[in-house]
């Protein structure tokens, strides 16, 4: 006898004592020692002493729920789930769908205990001779008992030692095995597998899957498409239809496989067989009845359920577990008027796209989200598949370059710096830093580009500039002259206070050209910056979830604004006042705006790629940005067509400003308007150290129709 027949000696008897252990239910203390494999030196020692073979109760938390999300009038609207799953019982279960997945995924099911000794003696032989656990042998109740450990752990160590390949976890898995055969009745446990089991395109348990893949419920399955599910279930990744047509093979030639084993187990005729692979697949691929792309307002839904999942006490457990009801911030009204403003201006067939945000001060509840193209995967009803108005961490892109609205940050800096409504500069019709030290990072480094001049809109003079002048016109070259004098990193800190960071999540861009907003943003991280100015300088971390309720246990948390007093009160009082002068003297004069105290600031970009207007009054903020997720550089907005309209170039003010103004008046109506605090004018009043020249350069500028741009490509490339 060679060495190969001692290790199948070795691997026989040990397996006899498991069994023997396994079907009287008894105590087995052993010492089982498998021998040596491998011929690099690799050893199995499976030393199995006191091998407790008792039943163990198996914990079976409930199966996955649905998680449903209300707006804050206690409405739905969306609910969605990481499996989607409707649980039925077995009398709700085609015939052929239980023959079929006995026959192929374990046809003594009826015959044997928590272990087919046919099988596992099978599998042990391979596993000894590999030198690990290759073959599992599994009964299912087997598989019923790893579905339920995969959906109690709760760490990533305890979803390890759920499907890790070991013995020690095998044995596990057979005391728990022993207690679900001597609790539940065969059909019971049957149904429970049915149940739990992943078929692959989103579908967990039988119903999804038949639901999913036919269009029907699981007591009206046929034959072949029973064979189908049933074959789903062993490789669901591998065959899923949802992938495409080589996985739709995959899976057709699974289907036979299970035809063809229920007809060698005599469950149905050869003939009955043979017609039964004659047929197509039949996968209909039904779209989910749940979820975000089902939603009436699919951005908000998918801002709300990336929120749970960067929650760290709930995460994707959330949604394993599901029973959640979230009542969130959404306000119907406000969202409402968001959309409508949004339609009036641009079109779900446009490629350009436009998004807006809506966020409450001196709370930081987000009351919509909308945007203009719809959200899905059907690229031919031009959906789009990411969230159009939060960032990276939500779900969102890259976003755009935020453009003017980023002056606003050097605009405080300097008044938190001493200097007055009255203060400015003077500068030409191009900008170039004196030097490289002229503007320094927050780690000291000289970032300054004098070879790279920055101009205004059609190359204009220059001239003196106060803030308030400046800013109502958004001159480029001021703003870059104002920046260096109070510093880049202080600009970029006041930003950081005011929760700024880009869309993509990494750190912005210290760059001279920091202040004409170089950095891609998201909608709703600019409109809570925004809106800390309507809270006179308090800034509130944007929040979409007000509360979350157990539905099992009846828990109930609610979630608190959490905010800071980050800019001086008076300070914003300010701002505020200057930013005023936007719709009266300034970029949005040709729009005008709402009748009540209001203040917001136009942003344009980089020769037109991007639009932007961000606003607010003391009970409301709102940001809107404009561009192509195409690519900015590559598809601008000069020469387009949107809304029907033909544009021959995109600024701040030509559509992004009156959507802010159309969706602010219908959010707004029959909300009592709100005062700003008039500024300090013994404080900010007059001027002191920038005062105009006694005689002022004439202004050889041409009369502003719009937002200033410049161009990034020297800077950051294209």
């Amino acid at each position: 006898m060679g060495t190969w027949g001692k290790r199948d000696d070795s691997a026989r008897g040990a397996l006899a004592k498991l069994a023997t252990a396994a079907l009287t239910g008894g105590v087995l203390v052993a010492a089982l020692a498998l021998p040596t494999v491998g011929g690099g030196g690799v050893i199995v020692k499976a030393a199995l002493e006191d091998l407790d073979l008792r039943p163990v109760k198996l914990v079976e938390p409930p199966l996955a729920e649905k998680i449903t999300l209300l707006d804050k009038d206690g409405k739905q609207f969306a609910q969605f789930f990481d499996q989607n799953r409707t649980s039925v019982g077995l009398d709700q279960v085609a015939e052929e769908m239980k023959t079929a997945i006995v026959a192929i995924e374990d046809y003594r099911f009826y015959e044997h205990g928590a272990i087919d000794l046919e099988g596992t003696m099978r599998a042990l032989a391979k596993n000894v001779a590999k030198g690990g656990v290759d073959q599992g042998g599994s009964t299912i109740t087997q598989q019923y008992v790893k579905q339920v450990l995969v959906n109690s752990a709760k760490t990533d160590a305890e979803l390890k030692a759920a499907i890790e390949t070991t013995v020690g976890r095998k044995l596990k898995e057979l005391r728990y095995a022993l207690y679900v055969e001597q609790t539940y009745t065969k059909p019971q446990i049957l149904e429970k597998y049915l149940n739990i089991a992943y078929y692959g395109a989103g579908a967990y348990g039988v119903q999804a899957a038949a639901r999913r893949f036919f269009a029907k419920n699981a007591a009206d399955l046929d034959l072949a498409e029973a064979a189908t599910l049933a074959g789903a279930v062993q490789s669901p990744g591998v065959t899923d239809p949802s992938r495409g047509k080589q996985a739709r093979a995959r899976l057709l030639e699974r289907r036979n496989t299970v035809l063809d084993r229920m007809a060698e187990l005599g469950k149905i005729t050869p003939a009955a067989a043979a017609a039964a692979k004659k047929r197509p697949l039949g996968y209909l691929g039904k779209t989910y009845t749940q979820g975000c792309e089902q939603s009436r307002y699919p951005y908000f839904c998918l801002y709300v359920r990336h929120e749970i999942l960067n929650d760290p006490k709930l995460g994707e457990r959330a949604f394993t577990s599901g029973g959640l009801t979230v009542k969130t911030t959404l306000d119907p009204k406000m969202q409402q008027a968001a959309d409508r403003a949004i339609r009036q201006y641009v079109s779900r067939k446009d490629k350009p796209v436009a998004a807006e945000a809506m966020v409450v001060p001196g709370t930081g509840a987000i009351t919509a989200m909308a945007a203009s193209r719809p959200f899905g995967s059907d690229a031919a009803k031009n959906e789009i598949g990411y969230n159009l108005v939060g960032d990276s961490r939500h779900g969102g892109g890259a976003g755009f370059q935020a453009g003017s609205t980023f002056k606003v940050f050097t605009l405080i800096a300097a008044l938190e710096q001493g200097m007055r409504f009255g203060d400015g500069n003077t500068t030409g019709a191009a900008y170039h830093a004196p030097s490289a030290s002229a503007f320094r990072d927050c780690k000291g480094n000289a970032v300054g580009d004098p070879s790279h001049p920055v101009r205004n809109s059609s190359e204009g003079g220059g001239g003196f500039k106060t803030l308030q002048t400046g800013t109502w016109s958004s001159v480029n070259t001021f703003f870059l002259a104002l920046e260096e004098k109070v510093g880049l990193c202080q600009t970029v800190k006041v930003a950081e206070k005011l929760g700024i960071k880009r869309a993509d999540g990494k750190p912005v861009r210290q760059f001279e050209t920091f202040t004409l907003g170089a950095d891609e943003m998201d909608p709703v991280t600019v409109a809570a910056a925004y809106a800390a100015l309507g809270a006179r300088g308090r800034y509130c971390r944007p929040m979409a979830i007000l509360e979350i309720r157990d539905d099992r246990s009846g828990k109930v948390v609610k979630n608190r604004p959490s905010c800071r007093q980050n800019i001086e009160p008076e300070v914003a009082d300010a701002v505020n006042d200057i930013l005023s002068g936007v719709f009266t003297k300034g970029t949005m004069s040709g729009v005008g705006g709402l009748g009540r105290d209001a203040a917001g600031k136009t942003g344009t970009t980089d020769n037109y790629t991007a639009a932007w207007f961000a606003g607010y009054t003391p009970d409301l903020a709102a940001a809107v940005s404009l561009g192509d997720p195409r690519g900015a550089f590559s598809h601008d907005l000069i020469g387009v067509t949107i809304g029907g309209r033909p544009y021959g170039y995109v600024q701040g003010a030509t559509i992004s400003g009156p959507i802010w103004k159309q969706s602010m008046l219908g959010a707004l109506a029959g909300t009592p308007a709100t005062s700003f605090t008039p500024p300090d004018l013994q404080r900010f009043g007059g001027c002191s150290t920038g005062c105009a020249p006694r005689q002022p350069e004439r202004d050889q500028s041409p009369p502003s129709d719009g937002e200033d741009t410049v161009d990034f490509g020297d800077f950051f490339g294209r």
